[in-house]
């Protein structure tokens, strides 16, 4: 379901703080009211059920979602792939830094999806189209299987998302060299070809 006024995207963003902050056993319609600042009663106005919360919950991370590739796609070109793996870079250490919140709250959500087909329905799209953008990009930047590539690009930085949010590494302090590299050897796997970047060969090999 769609957010429709700033009041629906004010009540959704405090839902997601509530989820990243208490889980999913935390997200109660009093809980959100106090999170937004709101009178009592407010976000049951707004979302009469919980199941229509947690779909505007999916859709306020999805519009986040598609104002990144938004905001990444531009600096992007053909003649530069190298500014693939500097924009990305750019958005995982603002995912584990600052953004890390909204990461718990889409951790919670894909567990909540499990038992509620509407919000695994509503996740697996929002999925389906950024790997859709995401492999146009990669097609400009000529990628052999933009498609193929775009799934597991993305797989891998879900993979380094949750490993430093929720798995072996959450309670490390970030290692930002470590993800510079991390980006940097992906990018290179699913763009093999990628001169720019490649060390000189000497003379005669």
């Amino acid at each position: 379901m769609p957010v429709v006024s700033s009041r629906h995207g004010l009540v959704a963003d405090a839902a997601l703080e509530v989820l990243a902050q208490h889980g999913s056993r935390g997200l109660t319609y009093r809980a959100v009211d106090a999170a937004a600042d709101l009178p009592p009663g407010s976000t049951s106005y707004y979302y009469r059920t919980r199941a229509a919360l947690l779909s505007a919950c999916v859709q306020r991370l999805v519009e986040d979602d598609h104002a990144e590739l938004d905001a990444l796609a531009p600096l992007i070109t053909a003649a530069d792939r190298t500014a693939l793996v500097r924009a990305l870079t750019e958005v995982l250490h603002r995912w584990l830094t600052t953004g890390r919140g909204r990461h718990l709250a889409r951790y919670e959500l894909t567990l909540e999806s499990v038992r509620r087909p509407k919000v695994a329905s509503a996740l697996h799209r929002s999925g389906t189209d950024l790997r859709q953008r995401i492999a146009a990009i990669l097609a400009r930047l000529g990628a052999s299987d933009p498609p193929r590539q775009a799934r597991w690009l993305v797989a891998c930085i879900d993979g380094i998302l949750f490993d430093n949010i929720a798995g072996a590494n959450a309670n490390q302090p970030l290692d930002a060299a470590d993800i510079d590299a991390a980006v940097r050897d992906l990018v290179h796997a699913v763009l093999p070809t990628c001169d720019a970047d490649r060390a000189p060969v000497p003379n005669g090999q």
